[in-house]
């Protein structure tokens, strides 16, 4: 995919987003961000681009990797699963950044819309004065704990409700089956682990 083909795609989900919280409950989505390769502008082929997305749930709902229950609701309204996006949801209570997600640029929040600067800086390669600050080394080993922590405790809980016929038959014929939360599971908390073993 083009560069402007992904910065497009881009737009269209940041403006997509002013429609995607579920009517019927307070505003789950908060913010959109953009990260990895799509922000650097000597890239002109890329797979996919890779997104963030901020939602108010409890952190043991959104560990790293974990598919959280409004994922559904998102992908449907937001059309994801059409277009060349790979999704990481974070929770409102950590920050965005991780291991993975470094100096990532906001495209959409609850309360500022679509943002336009950061989007027409990105279609200019001029997008340096407006991406997150990078974290100090104490305040991302801290946070790389916090999350570890929390991804295997969420890994647990998988295997725990693995024979649950309750939680499996909620979670069949929906994209996203009891196999696919606990593989989600594993490789969130095996990424986790690897990201602090290279510390």
């Amino acid at each position: 995919m083009r560069r402007t083909s992904a910065i497009r795609n881009l737009r269209a989900l940041a403006e997509g987003c002013e429609r995607a919280n579920p009517p019927t409950t307070d505003p789950i989505l908060l913010e959109v961000f953009a990260y990895g390769r799509v922000l650097e502008p000597d890239i002109d082929d890329l797979r996919l681009v890779d997104v963030a997305m901020v939602l108010d749930r409890p952190v043991e709902d959104v560990t790293w990797w974990a598919l959280p229950s409004e994922s559904r609701w998102f992908t449907y309204v937001l059309r994801l699963d059409k277009v060349p996006v790979r999704v990481q949801w974070r929770p409102a209570l950590w920050p965005v950044w991780n291991h993975e997600i470094r100096r990532p640029l906001r495209i959409w929040s609850l309360n500022g819309g679509a943002d336009t600067e950061a989007l027409e800086a990105l279609a200019a390669d001029d997008v340096e004065h407006l991406r997150l600050a990078e974290p100090g080394p104490d305040d991302e080993a801290e946070q790389l704990a916090v999350e570890l922590d929390a991804s295997l405790a969420n890994l647990r809980r998988a295997r725990d409700r693995w024979d649950d016929r309750e939680w499996r038959r909620a979670h069949q014929g929906d994209g996203s089956d009891p196999s696919v939360h606990l593989w989600r599971a594993v490789h969130g908390y095996l990424d986790l682990l690897d990201a602090t073993r290279q510390r």
